[in-house]
Order: structure tokens, then C-alpha cells, then sequence
């Protein structure tokens, strides 16, 4: 894989909608950090790939550009590895391969990796507006403790819609199984990922809680930066969420031999920090107040120390 530098960084980012020759408001102080540090931003047009055209996706990228790392809005597998192809054909690659970001980016990939650190899951595929019947529904329960689950698809969760469309009480019960699987296929529409996960329920400190849950950013199996979970309403990090509880989950991530890793980590009720998610650090998000300066050189230094945000009553550079 090559290694990228300060001064050849490339990163390709999703274009504003709305100005092609504009980066997405939601990555645009990313790619000034980029620039300052020496690095280069290019554009692709998300919603040109998303629909299957690769090519025009990355019409704007010029010939020859190397090895690249992106950094913006999620993309399924599938068109990831689209990308990577069109970009070959105009002699450039992605630093992510598409097998590596399929392995961090979907719960199949990263499971078995960090079994024992993460709780109890199991899935069947399904495509979009697929409910699997009761009968597998159950069978899939069986695996898992009994209690209570939560349903998800191989990347993401309906968690805002909890009592509906994640949370199921008793997997005992089919019934209830079924209506809330139902409800999750049916809200995740086309956007449905792989298939149907359930995990077993783990009691977690309360959300309200400063920094229940922190987000630990990997480059090349070394934890390279620490922020609060995006929907934190606080910048915070505990101590306890460093060493030694990240041991494990280094060597996890190590075993799981991807360039660009985030491992999210929730403190459970008994004190024990567990994997909760573990994504492709090119399209996970950044807690707003993070520092965005230390964040951008996880991708354009070779090494850098590992870096929390500042703690309560200060604001990050």
C-alpha cells in the first residue's frame, strides 16, 4: 500500500451539490485543514456515483493523481469499489481498498475480529423491502442470549426510532421480533444495507452521560485520535476510555488489517468499555468540536501522537 506525506496527501472530497466547484459544507473546514497542511482536495460528484455512474463521479479528478484516500458522505460497497475501478482508469487508486473498506465498513466484515469485545450478533442478508419470515427471524434469535436485541442492517441503526424500529423487548417473543424487523426494512427503504443484524442488548451508561460514548480513530492499527461520538452533546473524553481499556481494541483492529479504522466504545453499566461499531474512518463522522487540525494529520502524517479533545471550559484549536 503506498504511504501518503504532508506534502502529496490527495483526498478526494464530495462536491457542494449545489456548486461543483465547491466542497460539501459538511467537509469544507476539513479540506481548508488539508490544504493547510500541504495536502491536495479533489472532487467527485456523490450523487453521480450513488446512481451508478462512476465515470462521471470522478470527472473532475485529474489523470494520474496516485494513490488518494476519500473523506465524505457514506458510500455502499459496491460503488466504492466502482470508484476505485474509474479511478484506476485514470491512474489513480484508492490507499483504501475496496476488500478493506467493505471489511471495516459492514458488521460482517469486522465481527468475528472483535468477538469477545462487542456484543453478541448475527444477520441474514436481505435486499431493500425484504422482511425475513418469522421462522428465520427466529432461528437468527436463537443464536444470541436470551433477552432483549437490537436490529440493525450490516452499517447502520434506526436508534432514533428505538421502541419502533430498533429495540425489541424479549426475543422470546416472534411476534414483536417481527413487527420491529418489519418496521426497520421498512424505514431504511433502498438505503437498506445487506441485510438484517440483531445484536444482544447491553446495558450502557445513559446517553446524557458526559461522554458515554467516544469515537477512537485508527491509521494503520495506532490509535491516532480520540473524540467524543458525533451525537455527544459534550467534547469530553474520560480517562478510563484510554489505557488500558483500548489494549484489546488495538489489538483487534491490528488483526483486522485496515488502513483507516474507527472503533466506537460505550461504557457498559458494570464499567467495562465495549465495541459498540466499527466503521471505515473515511466516511465516519467528526464530533463538531473536534480538533480538525489534529484529524486531518491522522491522513497526511506518518506518525502523530495519539490526541484527545480539550477538556471541559476550553475549546479545541
Amino acid at each position: 500500500m503506498a504511504t501518503t506525506t504532508a506534502t502529496t496527501t490527495t483526498v478526494l472530497h464530495c462536491r457542494d451539490p449545489l456548486n461543483e466547484r465547491r466542497v460539501d459544507a459538511h467537509f469544507a473546514a476539513e479540506a481548508r485543514q488539508l490544504r493547510a497542511a500541504g495536502g491536495t482536495a479533489l472532487l467527485i460528484d456523490h450523487d453521480a456515483l450513488l446512481a451508478g455512474d462512476a465515470e462521471r463521479a470522478v470527472a473532475g479528478v485529474p489523470d494520474g493523481t496516485g494513490a488518494v484516500w476519500y473523506r465524505g458522505w457514506m458510500i455502499p460497497a459496491g460503488r466504492y469499489a466502482a470508484l476505485d475501478a474509474a479511478l484506476r482508469r485514470r491512474g489513480g487508486e484508492l490507499v483504501v481498498t475496496p476488500e478493506a473498506y467493505r471489511r471495516a465498513h459492514e458488521l460482517p466484515g469486522w465481527y468475528e475480529t472483535f468477538a469477545g469485545l462487542t456484543p453478541v450478533s448475527g444477520w441474514l442478508p436481505a435486499g431493500p423491502g425484504a422482511v425475513p419470515d418469522p421462522e428465520g427471524l427466529a432461528a437468527l434469535a436463537a443464536g444470541l442470549p436470551p433477552g432483549a436485541a437490537v436490529v440493525k442492517d450490516y452499517v447502520k441503526s434506526r436508534k432514533h426510532e428505538w421502541d419502533e424500529a430498533c429495540y425489541v423487548p424479549d426475543l422470546a417473543d416472534p411476534a414483536a421480533l417481527h413487527r420491529v424487523v418489519a418496521r426497520f426494512v421498512e424505514l431504511q427503504g433502498e438505503f437498506l444495507t445487506g441485510g438484517v443484524v440483531l445484536r444482544a442488548f447491553e446495558h450502557f451508561v445513559a446517553p446524557e452521560a458526559a461522554a458515554a460514548e467516544v469515537r477512537v480513530w485508527w491509521r494503520d492499527g495506532a490509535a491516532r485520535l480520540v473524540t467524543a461520538h458525533p451525537d455527544s452533546q459534550v467534547a469530553e473524553v474520560p480517562e478510563a476510555a484510554l489505557e488500558p481499556a483500548l489494549e484489546p481494541v488495538r489489538a483487534a483492529v491490528g488483526a483486522l488489517g485496515c488502513p483507516f479504522v474507527t472503533t466506537d466504545l460505550a461504557l457498559r453499566a458494570d464499567g467495562v468499555w465495549r465495541v459498540v461499531e466499527v466503521g471505515d474512518g473515511q466516511v465516519s463522522d467528526l464530533h463538531r468540536e473536534a480538533d480538525q487540525a489534529a484529524f486531518v494529520r491522522i491522513l497526511t502524517a506518518d506518525q502523530a501522537p495519539l490526541r484527545t479533545p480539550a477538556r471541559s471550559g476550553t475549546t479545541p484549536a
